[in-house]
């Protein structure tokens, strides 16, 4: 009789610790009874700075938001940063180190057109929740996101460069009646998402539109003989399908040669501290032409901006306040507070995270919205359109955040 009993015992002892293990199981590795670590690698030094530090103050000063109200359900957000210096072998490097000696819950403001596209099959490979992504290549959008291997854990908030191409065809339509589209694209996936977009559109539109392209190197030093090819094939308008390091650069070579047409650029370059790098250019400039960027981001929002000016002034970096990267990263900071709270009262792990971030839709901060149910990873789709002030110091408004497809529907 004793030996059915110590069998009996020794089961029993074994299905508690089982399930003990298993409890343990269920939270997510970056979680304890105190602790949400979370982190991301952007570039901090070197050209990318200016975005990059103003971005990464944006997001530690949300996350210090929300922990000085007492954190998401007692527990308080840790944020681990490395810097890449916009090197994708770095970027991929640090992002391993997150993932796996880090054991970051989550990454928040995964940065740059090159570290994520050296790190999205990483992510999805890992499944781990990546909540943000500073740039808008096309491998972010998906329709079918429905499982990890096709990229569940991945939330993109920013606009996606084909669809922003798309815009800029409808608004270059729209705003100068442009039939000739020129772009000088550089060889990146941003340049090349920007031109794809364009592309469509143009296509979209018929016959009677073309596009005349021209590739340049990104950071490139001299692009005049791209300009002189926009000059001689007489475009209407010319897009700058490029980002922050290389806009400067074009609006340059075109005052240099000469050329007033329109320009359009990406949101990525919507920012003071991006057109200052040709302002004093601008402002003497005897060629004066309106350059245009689209904008995620609405200003018009006089509640929504105070409040990211106050978070920047009493939990972040005050000099920030009226950062667009800064903005960035609140909104950033946002997304991942918000999809953490809605987990309250749940066991914390990536699965119950996923569907929280699938449950409703999001409100961006000063912006529009954006939808992840039933595997729908888009980005949001709706901008405003702002031109360079004639002193080239400032962005202003010119149209209020619409959605793409209204604004095609207007031109086509």
């Amino acid at each position: 009789m004793k030996k059915p009993i110590s069998i009996i015992l020794i089961f029993t002892m074994l299905l508690m610790t089982l399930s003990g293990c298993a409890s343990k199981a269920t939270v997510s590795q970056g979680v304890t009874d105190t602790t949400i670590k979370v982190g991301n690698a952007a570039a901090t030094s070197g050209a990318f700075a200016p975005v990059g530090v103003p971005f990464n103050a944006g997001i530690q000063a949300y996350i210090q938001k929300v922990n000085d109200a007492g954190g998401i359900d007692g527990r308080k957000i840790e944020f681990v940063h490395y810097d890449d210096e916009f090197d994708p072998v770095k970027g991929k490097a640090f992002t391993e180190q997150l993932i796996n000696d880090d054991k970051v819950f989550a990454l928040v403001g995964h940065f740059g057109t090159p570290t994520i596209g050296a790190t999205l099959d990483l992510l999805t490979e890992t499944g781990i929740p990546t909540v943000y992504f500073a740039a808008g290549i096309s491998a972010l959008y998906n329709e079918d996101a429905t499982s990890s291997e096709k990229g569940k854990g991945l939330y993109p908030v920013q606009p996606i460069y084909v669809t922003e191409g798309r815009l800029i065809v409808a608004r270059a339509v729209e705003e100068h009646g442009a039939k000739k589209i020129g772009v000088i694209y550089t060889n990146d996936d941003a340049g090349k998402d920007l031109l794809a977009g364009v592309e469509n559109q143009v296509k979209k539109l018929g016959d009677d539109y073309s596009v005349v392209k021209e590739q340049i190197n990104p950071g490139a030093a001299d692009v005049s003989s791209a300009v002189l090819k926009m000059k001689n094939e007489n475009v209407d308008v010319v897009v700058a399908a490029s980002i922050q390091a290389t806009l400067p650069t074009i609006v340059k070579g075109l005052i240099s040669q000469g050329v007033s047409k329109p320009v359009f650029t990406t949101y990525s370059n919507a920012d003071a501290t991006t057109i200052a790098n040709f302002a004093a250019d601008y402002e003497s400039a005897s060629n004066k032409f309106p350059i245009y960027s689209n904008a995620w981001v609405d200003l018009s929002n006089a509640e929504e901006v105070n409040d990211f000016v106050e978070g920047m002034t009493n939990y972040g970096e005050p000099d920030y306040a009226g950062n667009a990267f800064a903005m960035a990263g609140w909104i950033a900071g946002h997304f991942l507070c918000e999809g953490l709270k809605r987990t309250e009262g749940q066991t914390l792990n990536w699965e119950n995270f996923m569907k929280a971030m699938e449950s409703a839709e999001f409100k961006i901060p000063m912006g529009g919205t954006v939808n992840y149910a039933n595997g729908q990873r888009l980005g949001t789709q709706a901008m405003s359109l702002l031109k360079v002030s004639d002193d080239g110091k400032a962005w202003e408004s010119v149209k209020p955040v619409e959605d793409l497809n209204i604004i095609v529907d207007r031109v086509q």
